[in-house]
């Protein structure tokens, strides 16, 4: 009979997470799959679990953190700088502790990024029923908020015996550290189970190294997809996140080479291949580049490699409607998106083996030519907005601008940067204008567009690459959302740069409502209702960004102008701590060139004219959607 340890479920729980190992790619070591947890104590959670993790403290780290959302996102994105080959777990109490979880659960489940949620709960004996902070379902003694999670867990299990754990943690390693299954990991643990013991066996606490296995093609598939491929003349091969993560950069730039396809990018997939490569068309889709734009509407057969294809890139299904798609993807569920031909298997593998199936075979070589010629066009495009110029006197900078300083500032380091985004105008401008080539250089998370990601984001980022330069930017909206985890870096010593575009409101949405014929109304500042008995003649608030950050610890400054910007951005680069600088930004202004059609409803009727006239104007957009017609494009 084997030895047993008795120890409660949280501890084993914790010990079993500190065992968990990956090997590291570079190195060839061993590192620690969990690189700590991110924890806000409270009633749910703190006798022990808490008590559990002061034990394992030295193996797994604790960190505090201010808001249980922005722990999610922090552990979210050291998973995804890690290219979900280390991770980390997120524990809060029950009741609103848990429940304010579940926007980075969401966003973790659509970005197929690993998390593990270990949320409070309720007691399963039901002797202090009902407990405080309990939701109290008239017709189910058995439901708790953590329910919740079911619809955005990959996995999901209530611990209500500690045996439980024997068969639910290895499940949950097995959906966190799979290609096709990953994403977030729920473990609700109820408080008194929590602390019950058990006989536990001791090897269920072995050091187990973890195999991020690759999943090779099947011979059919690929052969399908290389006779697709052989009868195409224009094909163009777009790049996304499961590329990314399956470190496939040398694949697609080889693939590209030998058989002469252009190459677009997603929002996940952008550093995958170098901004400066000739065959790099830029990001394709509503905010994306002239070049990838333009030939994805004359491609006679798309390849899509790693991406989920979401309206932003295929611009709601009527980019490239007329062209043939083949899928090559890990995951069953996003193969099969709109692909003719799927080939389920891993970016890399299945790359490596489409272009031994193709042999000599190339495009058409006056497609590769116009390819480069586009892509040279845009580089240059590019270089128009983002370089040093003088701005009219008066005239605000937009977030075009405010992209050409930081990366003039990188000198030297432009391969150390990476940027983090989120929300807002600024995953459009960042996806046309950002230069990176490095994989993972740039970091957003445009799966759920969530506000408030970035910063705690950036935290994450900074986590796990401590020696790169992380900067964070983002809107006014943004900040106001979610910031108090500028205080959690300057605790850690996580040194950030945090740049604030302060448009005085939500410009993006703005611009939006006013595309579809809206009046400006409650997006941006001005336009929001003031109730005169509340406010003085002042009007809306102005911010002082650069305050609120110094009152949590940070360095920061307010800047008026792109030359005063460069300077800060050196006195931050030059900073030990987290440094915040904010400047104001023109609301209205944004990158003409590029982007397509992106289908958002207008209204059928109203009052307002300038609706009906958005309304006859997407009706000839749909128009032209249908079979027999081409493709419309208006403005981003």
């Amino acid at each position: 009979m084997s030895a047993t340890v008795r120890l409660t479920m949280a501890q084993a729980l914790v010990r079993y997470l500190a065992a968990q190992q990956v090997r590291d790619e570079e190195s060839g070591g061993l590192l620690p799959l969990f690189a700590g947890v991110f924890a806000i104590f409270g009633h749910g959670n703190v006798a022990g679990l808490g008590e559990a993790l002061y034990h394992q403290r030295d193996r797994l780290p604790t960190y505090r953190a201010h808001n249980e959302q922005a722990m999610g996102h922090a552990a979210i994105a050291y998973a995804k700088a890690h290219m979900r080959r280390r991770m980390m777990a997120v524990t809060t109490s029950i009741g609103p502790g848990a429940t304010n979880l579940l926007t980075a659960a969401a966003l973790a489940h659509v970005n197929r990024l690993p998390v593990l949620l270990l949320p409070g709960d309720i007691f399963v004996s039901r002797a202090p029923d009902p407990v405080l902070q309990q939701l109290e379902d008239f017709g189910d003694g058995t439901v708790s908020v953590n329910d919740c999670f079911r619809t955005v867990s990959r996995y999901f299990d209530r611990i209500v015996r500690p045996e439980q754990l024997l068969t639910a943690l290895p499940r949950a390693m097995h959906v966190l550290t799979d290609a096709a299954l990953c994403g977030p990991v729920t473990l609700a643990l109820p408080q008194d189970v929590q602390a019950e013991a058990y006989d536990w066996p001791e090897n269920f606490f072995a050091e187990r190294v973890h195999a991020f296995r690759r999943v090779p093609p099947a011979e059919d598939d690929v052969a399908a997809a290389a006779q697709a491929l052989r009868g195409a003349r224009r094909p163009v091969l777009i790049v996304g996140g499961g590329a990314l993560y399956a470190g496939a950069g040398e694949a697609v730039r080889q693939f590209a080479e030998t058989h002469g396809v252009p190459v677009a990018e997603t929002q996940a997939g952008k550093g995958l291949l170098a901004w400066h490569h000739p065959l790099q068309l830029g990001p394709a889709g509503v905010s994306g580049a002239t070049a990838a734009n333009d030939l994805l509407a004359e491609a006679d057969l798309v390849l899509a490699v790693g991406t989920r294809l979401q309206d932003f890139t295929t611009g709601s299904n009527a980019l490239y409607r007329a062209a043939r798609v083949i899928t090559l993807n890990v995951n069953g569920h996003d193969a099969l998106k709109g692909g003719d031909v799927q080939i389920l298997a891993d970016a890399r593998l299945g790359l490596d083996a489409l272009s031994t199936a193709l042999g000599p075979w190339r495009a058409d070589p006056a497609w590769r030519q116009r390819a480069e010629r586009a892509a040279t066009a845009w580089r240059a495009v590019v270089d128009g907005i983002t370089g040093r110029r003088e701005l009219p006197a008066g005239t605000l900078p937009y977030e075009g601008e405010v992209i050409g300083a930081v990366q003039r500032s990188r000198g030297d380091s432009a391969r150390a940067d990476i940027v983090v985004g989120a929300a807002g105008t600024l995953p459009a401008e960042l996806e046309k204008l950002w230069r990176t080539e490095t994989p993972g250089g740039y970091h957003m998370e445009y799966g759920y567009s969530c506000m408030g990601y970035e910063i705690a984001g950036g935290l994450g980022v900074k986590m796990a690459k401590p020696d790169r330069e992380v900067i964070v930017m983002l809107g006014d909206g943004s900040y106001l959302m979610l910031n108090a985890e500028i205080a959690t870096s300057v605790m850690l010593g996580r040194k950030l740069i945090v740049l604030v575009l302060d448009n005085r409101g939500y410009g993006c949405i703005d611009r939006l409502q006013r595309a579809c014929g809206g009046a400006p109304f409650n997006n941006m500042l001005d336009d929001c209702r003031l109730d005169d008995c509340l406010h003085g003649p002042e009007g809306a608030p102005t911010i002082d960004f650069a305050a609120h950050a110094r009152a949590m610890g940070a360095e920061a400054e307010h800047v008026l102008s792109i030359a005063e910007l460069e300077q800060a951005l050196l006195r931050a680069r030059a900073a030990t701590r987290t440094y915040l600088i904010a400047i104001d930004t023109d609301p209205r202004r944004t990158t003409a060139e590029g982007g397509c059609w992106w289908d958002v409803a207008v209204p059928e009727v109203s009052e307002r004219e300038g609706v009906r006239a958005a309304r006859r104007e997407y009706e000839a957009a749909m128009q032209k959607r249908q079979p027999g017609t081409t493709s419309g494009k208006t403005h981003d």
